[in-house]
């Protein structure tokens, strides 16, 4: 690859040099046609010409234009090209003025717009030349081209525009771009990347039918989240094929490309509004800093580490206890070839020596702490384990940060730690009073966020309808009237981020999770993105399982704060009536026996006065 960049460098340099060598020479004989060389020295001529070659070639270097490849060039590649040869202008009389003590302007200037003609005309040929051999190399016979979708593309933005141009010279993929829609009047009827702008959106069923549409493009990434949902139902409805570029918070790269064209999820037809992050608040905080994270292998641990990485720490700690997990986020991370530390550590957090020697090695600055047991029927029967991983756990990480004084402490916590009929939010509720405990005494920044769930996590109800759609059905739902709040894992990492820098010492934040969802219509619209009816993917209702609630609470009542410190994020006036110590000594004296174990558990953090029931 090397040796094809320098070959194809020196190459175009080459044909630069000759091409102004050319330019200067004719310029001259354009102005003086009779006088041949008897008005310039020959001598002067031909250095300027080297000169004027030599000076453009060193400035084209220094400027990257090399690197352009001319066959996707826009303005800015062209304004580059007119710089240069500006630059190498000016430099050239300058050395006519002092060396030879004569300008030659009229030909300097007059060598400029010829140069900027013919470099501009070479580099549209070159274009021109790879687009012909590209097409030359994927010609596909006449029946193939003819089994390609005829395809809609809705939005003739940049985006329609670079996925059109994608599709268009990548002839083997499926779709072929016939029309767009658009709702800018600007663009109507006009041909966009050889495609004509046919209507608007409120034209999709008039569209489809004239043009025989067999397949749909949503590539507007930038559309609000309500519009986005109308236009997919109302696609999903007249065409069966309906596909979508991710939203604009998913393209972090700002590219577009054919391999992002996806089928339409129940993340397009449930996410949110994508919400303002306080860039550089979050920089200042992360930026040339060691960020440690448990719970890196999970669904919110490995994409908070994602959402890190766009900060520039210095180190990111990732640690866990499953090893394949933390491999494989390592990896990923590794493949984005960015100039971060990225250190695997395999560690319970049950296990604090380890962690002392954790934090005494690299001395994170910043914790992030998803490590936990969320699993709620599973808790139930193991209410022991529960409260060593999420009790003892994040006890264990919250003092060893405090004790080597790590400037913050983000615990991650779930709705399901308000008013908990279960193990698992109850361990989670006792864990947040740990860390709000920690955060009124020390110089370390604790802090709690609390959200529900989040689409597509281990664990949650995506995975799970996902395949027994794929095994045939049924689609099992616990109950029809059961809701919970949703949100996607990539918000919710930003959200979780953003809420550890506003924080000042044992808050617990929580994240607007909008309205909430009826499972069952979950399932509903799962089945339909499957291509399913429900009369050919039932769902039963297989009844409520232990410790579950029939709907989620992210506060207790009275424990909201009316106004929201940052858009999507609030202040939770949370209380607790015992002390830590009382709370733990009182956890351990019941390890043994398992009922009543979670009955205490169930009374702590639901604010219950233990001592008055005689139980410390």
């Amino acid at each position: 690859m090397k040796f094809y960049y320098y070959y194809r460098t020196l190459t175009l340099a080459c044909i630069d040099a000759v091409a102004l060598i050319v330019a200067m020479s004719f310029a001259y004989f354009f102005l003086y046609p009779k006088e041949l060389f008897s008005l310039v020295d020959t001598q002067l001529l031909l250095r300027s010409a080297v000169l004027f070659a030599v000076l453009f070639v060193t400035v084209a270097f220094l400027m990257k234009l090399y690197r352009v490849n001319w066959k996707y060039a826009s303005i800015q590649e062209a304004l580059t090209l007119s710089l240069s040869l500006g630059i190498s202008s000016i430099g050239l009389m300058i050395y006519q003025k002092f060396v030879f003590g004569q300008i030659l302007e009229r030909i300097t200037i007059l060598s400029f717009c010829i140069s900027l003609l013919l470099l501009g005309a070479i580099r549209v040929a070159l274009r021109l030349l790879g687009i012909g051999q590209h097409w030359r190399k994927y010609a596909l016979p006449r029946r193939m081209v003819k089994s390609r979708k005829r395809t809609l593309v809705i939005g003739a933005g940049r985006a329609g525009r670079s996925l059109v141009r994608q599709l268009y010279a990548s002839p083997f993929h499926e779709l072929k771009p016939v029309a767009f829609v658009d709702d800018d009047p600007k663009n109507m009827h006009f041909m966009i990347q050889g495609i004509e702008v046919v209507g608007t959106t409120g034209d999709l069923e008039t569209v489809i039918e004239k043009h025989r549409i067999e397949a749909i493009v949503l590539a507007i990434p930038s559309l609000s989240q309500q519009r986005r949902i109308e236009l997919i139902t109302e696609a999903k409805t007249l065409c069966k094929d309906v596909q979508t570029l991710p939203m604009i918070e998913e393209l972090v790269t700002g590219k577009v490309s054919v391999n992002a064209i996806r089928d339409v999820s129940i993340e397009d037809l449930l996410g949110r509004e994508a919400v303002e992050l306080d860039i550089s608040g979050i920089r200042s905080e992360i930026e040339g800093r060691t960020v440690l994270v448990t719970g890196a292998g999970g669904s919110i641990g490995s994409e908070i580490c994602r959402q890190i990485v766009q900060f520039n720490p210095t180190t990111i700690l990732l640690l866990g206890h499953g090893e394949n997990s933390i491999y494989l986020i390592e990896r990923e991370l590794r493949g984005l070839q960015l100039p971060i530390n990225l250190i695997p550590i395999i560690a319970d957090v049950q296990d604090r020596t380890r962690l002392e020697e954790v934090f005494e090695m690299h001395k994170p600055d910043v914790v992030f702490h998803a490590a936990a047991h969320k699993h709620v029927p599973l808790m139930e029967a193991n209410p022991y384990e529960s409260v060593k991983n999420n009790v003892y756990g994040t006890k264990n990480v919250a003092e060893v940060a405090d004790l080597f004084q790590a400037e913050r402490f983000v615990m991650i916590s779930t709705d399901k730690a308000v008013n908990p009929t279960n193990v698992m939010g109850s361990t989670k509720r006792i864990a947040e009073m740990i860390v709000q405990d920690l955060g009124r005494r020390s110089q370390t920044k604790f802090a709690v966020v609390r959200f529900g769930n989040v689409l597509g996590s281990r664990g949650s109800v995506i995975p799970l309808f996902k395949s027994q759609i794929l095994a045939g059905g049924p689609v099992t739902v616990t109950h029809p009237e059961m809701t919970r709040f949703f949100m996607t894992i990539p918000e919710a990492s930003r959200l979780v981020i953003q809420a550890g820098i506003l924080a000042d010492g044992g808050e617990v934040f929580v994240l607007d999770m909008g309205e909430s969802v009826k499972i069952v219509d979950l399932a509903k619209n799962m089945i339909e993105l499957s291509g399913f009816t429900e009369d050919e993917m039932p769902i039963v209702f297989s009844g409520i399982r232990p410790g579950e609630k029939m709907y989620e609470e992210l506060l207790k009542d009275g424990e909201v704060d009316p106004e929201a410190i940052y858009p999507k994020i609030f202040v939770g006036r949370t209380r607790q009536k015992e002390q830590v110590s009382d709370i733990l000594a009182l956890v351990n004296q019941h390890k043994e026996t398992p009922l009543q174990l979670r009955n205490v558990l169930l009374d702590i953090a639901n604010d219950v006065a233990v001592r008055e029931k005689n139980l410390i």
